[in-house]
């Protein structure tokens, strides 16, 4: 289905909070499939063959230091939440730093703050620790979702926007910060392979504001309306638990997830623009998550879009992996450097990932 503009107007408009700015962010170090392949000394074949054919090109990582042997040092799971504390608030503060650049707004107008993380667990979280990194007005409201994985970006930006929504005026902010590095584990089986050929480090943030009566609106989509669907049947499709063998833990991804989620993408959407009295026909923007290449094909083919119509989920995966909950964001700052949008068109975000679950967004601009 080729994406076409629509002046079709919405039959209601549940919130009237709007995106006003979006900031990304990643680690210093970015490194090919090939030379994580030869830096980790992995000669299996189908592993490699995995690596080099996972429509990625380069992904930002925090390796460990090489040892004597030539290969990084093993670390351990203290080690790992350690290094998943300083990566997700170095990341998180210049992210959420750059979106105020780009809604023209400084720290002091911080009202709330949803901080976004699954790669470690924080205790203060990761909206505490970012406060106090960068000086925010201790009395902002704050929230952290924890543990929801690659779809918690659009269940948190829901609370994001209802909170703008109920609060004209105010400044709302999200976080998304994602230490992949710091979640992975390391041994000669498919199913670490599968996840450590995927995943990068990055944080995306969002500024979100309902301005009072009279105020001059942001020229960012307003947030319409969401949607989202539990495949309960496929529950531990995508976990990470406690791996005994390893003594950390670890993420599984089940090899049918990508025809999971396919399956039933069209179940969601179809519900989401129903309720809009809206058709797919109707959509100019779709920003999927970067799940990996499987993922996107499917969703691509059970949805009837083209490939240009995923052009930013593609682009987004080839140069940084997937960045999980905060992905679609970079899709976002994509399509806004793209200058594509223009008013009246509208757009769909989609979010896929434990429980198993699709989360998707209705926006306008």
């Amino acid at each position: 289905m080729t994406s076409g503009r629509s002046a079709t107007a919405t039959r209601h408009v549940p919130t009237t909070a709007r995106v006003a700015g979006v900031g990304t962010a990643v680690t210093s170090t970015s490194y090919s499939q090939r030379e994580l392949l030869d830096r980790f000394g992995i000669t299996d074949p189908k592993i490699r063959s995995l690596f080099l054919n996972s429509a990625i090109e380069r992904r930002f990582l925090t390796v460990p230091p090489t040892g004597p042997d030539g290969l990084p040092v093993p670390e351990i799971q203290g080690e790992l939440l350690a290094k998943h504390k300083r990566i997700a608030v170095d990341m998180g503060a210049r992210a959420l730093q750059e979106a105020l650049k780009n809604a023209g707004l400084d720290l002091s107008r911080i009202d709330y703050l949803c901080c976004v993380t699954t790669t470690g667990f924080l205790t203060p979280g990761l909206s505490a620790l970012i406060i106090r990194e960068l000086g925010v007005d201790p009395s902002c409201h704050r929230v952290d979702v924890v543990g929801m994985g690659c779809n918690a970006g659009l269940n948190a930006l829901n609370a994001t926007a209802g909170w703008a929504a109920a609060n004209p005026g105010k400044v709302a902010v999200m976080v998304c910060a994602e230490a992949c590095s710091a979640a992975y584990a390391l041994d000669s089986t498919m199913r670490t392979a599968v996840v450590n050929s995927l995943f990068g480090d990055g944080a995306a943030a969002i500024v979100v504001t309902a301005p009072e009566p009279g105020e001059p609106e942001p020229e960012g989509p307003r947030i319409l309306s969401f949607a989202s669907h539990l495949i309960t049947d496929a529950i531990g499709a995508m976990r990470y638990d406690w791996d005994d063998e390893q003594n950390r833990f670890s993420f599984f991804l089940d090899p049918e997830i990508p025809y999971v989620v396919g399956a039933n993408a069209e179940r969601v959407v179809d519900r989401l623009l129903s309720g809009a009295g809206l058709r797919r026909s109707d959509i100019a923007h779709w920003l999927v998550h970067s799940g990996g290449k499987k993922v996107v094909d499917a969703v691509r083919v059970n949805l009837g879009l083209t490939r240009y119509d995923v052009r930013h989920t593609t682009g987004v995966l080839r140069d940084y992996g997937n960045l999980s909950s905060g992905s679609f964001l970079f899709s976002y700052e994509r399509l806004l450097a793209e200058r594509a949008a223009e008013p009246g068109d509208l757009g769909v975000l989609m979010t896929m990932g434990p429980g198993s679950t699709i989360e998707t967004a209705l926006v306008q601009w």
